[in-house]
């Protein structure tokens, strides 16, 4: 199936929006369109100056005005120099700054996003966006603007030079401008949806790439490597044609626009001579005219690649804004939390379904005193993990109610709320940073290398971090791809020991570990729940049998809860899943 093309929005709109960010750089915009002009006004005088330096230097010979004239003309284009390095550098500013702006909106804005965005973008899509689209919007910026005021102002001073020099020649010029005005706006709107769709390419080209960066133990341990390449291939190839297709379309219009010019300028160069031998041109104003005309073939080859860049730009802008206006996270509640809550949790007929409309979970209906461990059992998919990302409000749009301390989760302030909840999950998340900042993360400044030791020794990681080179400065990698899986899930327990939260949740944390790990992360896990609530996802039972109360989901629905020996009497789903894993899975009779 074909994917709808994206629609292309009003550009004028866009550009006003992009030029918000350009205006707040107006001293450095305002030097370089100085600058720009003085470059161009300087090019195009010494255009007019051809015109005496043939007559009176060269024919007439006029021995003071050819000792001034390299002069003249040495000042002239050391002024232009500077000019240029003026009209460049700030320009560059203005551009940099813009991008660095918009690439930090964005990332505060992703800060923002609810859960639901992330489960439907891919991240190859929003680096595009970030890396891609933002780089392509500082050809929209004060690049563009820039190139416009010194093309212009080329323009307007070879057309000064050519009415000074003949009035009537220099009309022949303007016959073109309507046929060069339709080719500009036929290639503009063609360059633009083609930029969009190369947008898109862009963002599979990033998602194919990180996706093979990040699965290549798997793409090496199944064979992949020749049937990604031939994925990444079809898709860069993809993109290629694209880019193409805009060189055509840019290649094609510049090509046209300066034949056309050119024909404007072989009639007024056949007319011109015809007025030199009328004696109507001198010989140097000859040359001043036909040095124009030749002139201003750039500025318009640069306005008609610039009308290009800008709607390439564009559409990259376009692609910014539409990611800057998706909706955030919505935070209406006012209760605010000075401490911590005391830990009591009810489901009162909750239930939750994706964007699909296939219902997750129906009327789950449980409590949980404070300091309570209450485990949350059921098949895979049964919803077991969706049910723990309703409380942080992670998923805001659930049915019924969840309260915390008796008071609506929807009531708490967002940052009030999610204060209250440190996770452990199977999935631990480390970033490329120091094993202490790991710890320590979300407290940056609030806690000491003391208590971070503390934490790591509470969560038992405190001894295999001390065999790393530089100890609790040793960078984790990727991911903490440097640990084993056993080291990352302790480093997370330090991290929940640190935050201090009232509720522990707990997702499958010790599921995919060997004995010697578990055992570990168990003890380390028993001390975090001491005076703590504590609701556990739990896969292995034997490691839930203690908990103080048992929900038993199946389905989406909770079927079954108390306690261990309570749910076995009952011999229902709970007994008949324990019976499964200690005859199937010898493991969880550890």
């Amino acid at each position: 199936m074909s994917k709808v093309p994206k629609p292309t929005a009003n550009a004028l709109v866009i550009y006003k929006r992009l030029f918000t960010y350009v205006r707040r750089y107006w001293v450095s915009l305002v030097v370089a369109i100085v600058a720009s002009m003085v470059f161009s006004g300087i090019d195009a005088w010494f255009v007019h100056f051809l015109e005496p330096l043939l007559n009176k230097g060269l024919v007439a010979k006029n021995k003071h005005f050819l000792h001034m004239a390299p002069l003249i003309v040495l000042f002239a284009f050391a002024a232009r120099g500077l000019a240029s390095f003026f009209s460049n550098y700030n320009i560059a500013l203005v551009s940099r700054n813009v991008i660095m702006n918009l690439r930090q909106d964005i990332f505060v804005h992703l800060q923002r996003m609810p859960a639901a965005f992330y489960d439907h973008t891919t991240s190859g899509h929003t680096l595009s966006v970030i890396l891609y689209s933002v780089e392509q919007v500082a050809n929209a910026s004060a690049d563009v603007l820039t190139t416009a005021v010194q093309a212009s102002c080329l323009i307007v001073g070879l057309l000064v030079v050519m009415f000074s020099v003949s009035w009537k020649l220099s009309l022949l010029y303007f016959i073109i401008i309507p046929t060069i005005a339709v080719i500009m706006r036929y290639t503009s709107k063609r360059v633009r949806r083609l930029s969009l769709s190369i947008q898109d390419s862009m963002a599979q080209v990033t998602q194919r790439a990180q996706e093979n960066i990040e699965g290549y133990k798997e793409v090496r341990a199944f064979g992949g490597q020749t049937h990604e390449t031939e994925k990444f291939n079809k898709i860069v190839s993809v993109n290629r044609q694209r880019e193409m297709k805009v060189v055509a379309a840019r290649s094609w219009s510049v090509s046209t626009v300066q034949f056309v010019a050119a024909m404007a300028l072989s009639m007024t160069v056949y007319v011109a001579a015809f007025d030199i031998s009328s004696s109507i041109l001198s010989a140097g104003g000859f040359v001043a005219m036909a040095a124009a005309m030749l002139a201003l073939l750039k500025p318009m080859k640069d306005l008609t690649s610039m009308q290009n860049k800008l709607y390439r730009g564009i559409a990259g802008a376009q692609t910014v804004f539409e990611l800057l206006d998706l909706p955030v996270e919505k935070d209406e509640g006012k209760v605010t939390v000075p401490k911590a809550v005391r830990g009591k949790m009810e489901f009162v007929q909750a239930g939750f379904a994706y964007e699909n409309g296939k219902a997750v979970l129906k009327d789950i209906n449980f409590s949980v005193e404070p300091g309570e461990i209450v485990a949350v059992v059921g098949r895979s998919g049964g919803g077991k993990s969706t049910l723990v990302s309703l409380l942080p409000r992670y998923y805001p749009d659930f049915t019924g109610d969840i309260l915390l301390d008796d008071i609506s989760i929807r009531d708490y302030r967002l940052a009030d709320l999610r204060r209250q909840f440190a996770v452990v999950s199977q999935q631990v998340m480390l970033f490329n940073d120091t094993v202490a900042n790991n710890i320590a993360y979300g407290r940056f400044g609030e806690v000491s290398r003391e208590d971070i030791i503390a934490a790591a020794k509470a969560a038992h990681a405190y001894e295999f971090i001390m065999q790393f080179p530089q100890g609790l400065d040793t960078l984790v990698g990727e991911n903490g791809v440097l640990l084993s899986g056993g080291q990352r899930q302790r480093i997370a327990i330090a991290r929940a020991i640190v935050k201090n939260a009232p509720i522990l949740i707990l997702d499958e944390a010790t599921s995919a570990l060997d004995t010697e790990s578990e055992r570990h992360i168990q003890a380390a896990l028993d001390d975090l729940m001491q005076n703590r609530t504590t609701l556990v996802i739990a896969h292995r039972l034997s490691t839930v049998e203690h908990a103080n109360k048992i929900i038993v989901i199946d389905q989406g629905c909770v079927v079954e809860q108390g306690s261990h020996q309570q749910l076995l009497a009952l011999n229902g789903v709970y007994a008949k899943l324990n019976r499964m894993q200690f005859r199937d899975d010898p493991i969880t009779a550890e």
